[in-house]
């Protein structure tokens, strides 16, 4: 099948500022292990909100296209693509799994060239590098899939395998967004207990509730939370506490927090140059401290693993989606995640006009 020769997206343009919703060009063929895929749907990570306010320090990449969260249709492949065929519906995901790593594609903007990693979802196609896909059932809905790219996958990670919860164990999860909701909703499945969330957004620990939390700590932004955790524990500690704010500050708390027989584990990224102190003899006798890399998981063999899971009824995708919108109001959404206005994971229609 032949490329489009031309698609709307979201490019960041200048950190700190909104995106550019534009027409730009695609190229005018694949590349060795790329695909190409219609995307339907495509998820806002708090890493985009990241990447756009340069947490982790230059960007080199500007302009750029952003997302790494989605769900589509292959509409072509690459040479030497042997994973995928025309017509696979397919979970896009940051994460490598099987198949070519290829090299990024580069778009344009009339003579400006427009970046791109290995995926990119804020668009409404994408040349994807073959190991960043993973084949559904035609019969899945698209818009569910799209959180198996990152928001389910790293949270149930998280659980598995970076904390090896056991049955009973207590967590404390600060920052109850995307993420966040699946790792309580992953510790809930694992039957830990409590379960405290721990938020600055009584939305958020509202539908962390329905997540599976047995407690939650309306932060406010300052120290009384940890008080608050600290009386829910009946003035002991947790077997596991997960960061997803990168506060620093934070990031001290939950160590503290954490027994020193326990785990405490960092999804969230600092800002560079942003600094976390701690006393670390604990760590010479059984506590540790770990950044977890999106859950550490397989996405080949995670994501179907869940999907299976989820076909019991266990659990529904579709509560933590609070949020549909068009892909020309992306700026909107961002805007609502930052100020907490939202809940649950925003979702782009990539198809609407």
């Amino acid at each position: 099948m032949s490329i489009p020769s031309s698609m709307q997206a979201a490019i960041l343009v200048n950190l700190n500022d909104d995106l550019l919703v534009t027409e730009i060009n695609l190229p005018k063929k694949l590349d060795f292990g790329q695909v190409l895929v219609d995307v339907h749907y495509s998820g806002i990570c708090g890493s985009q909100i990241g990447e756009i306010k340069g947490v982790k320090g230059e960007d080199r990449y500007l302009p750029h296209l952003l997302g790494h969260e989605g769900a589509g249709v292959v509409k072509s492949i690459g040479p030497n693509v042997t994973r995928f065929k025309e017509g696979d519906h397919v979970v896009m995901h940051w994460r490598p799994s099987s198949g070519i790593q290829a090299n990024s594609p580069v778009y344009s903007l009339g003579d400006q060239s427009i970046n791109a990693g290995s995926i990119t979802t804020f668009n409404e196609f994408a040349i994807v590098s073959e190991n960043r896909l993973t084949k559904i059932s035609d019969e899945y809905s698209l818009k569910s899939a799209t959180l198996y790219g990152c928001a389910i996958t790293t949270g149930f990670g998280v659980i598995e395998n970076n904390a090896n919860l056991k049955f009973g164990q207590s967590i404390v999860v600060v920052g109850a967004g995307g993420v966040g909701l699946n790792i309580i909703q992953g510790a809930s499945l694992r039957g830990a207990n409590p379960i405290i969330a721990v938020d600055l957004f009584s939305n958020r620990l509202e539908l962390s509730e329905s997540m599976g939390a047995t407690n939650t700590v309306l932060s406010n932004g300052n120290e009384s939370w940890i008080d608050s955790v600290v009386e829910i524990l009946a003035e002991s500690k947790a077997d596991i506490v997960v960061d997803n704010t990168g506060n620093p500050e934070i990031i001290t708390a939950c160590y503290e927090l954490t027994k020193d027989s326990g785990k405490t584990i960092l999804v969230g990224v600092p800002p560079k140059g942003k600094e976390s102190t701690f006393y670390t003899l604990a760590l010479h006798f059984g506590k540790e401290i770990l950044g977890s890399h999106g859950g550490n998981g397989n996405p080949e063999i995670d994501i179907p693993r869940y999907m299976n899971l989820e076909s019991t009824g266990s659990f529904d995708p579709e509560t933590l989606i609070t949020k549909t919108i068009d892909l020309a109001d992306v700026n909107l959404a961002i805007k609502d995640m930052i100020n907490g206005s939202l809940s649950g994971r925003c979702i782009i229609n990539c198809k609407s006009k």
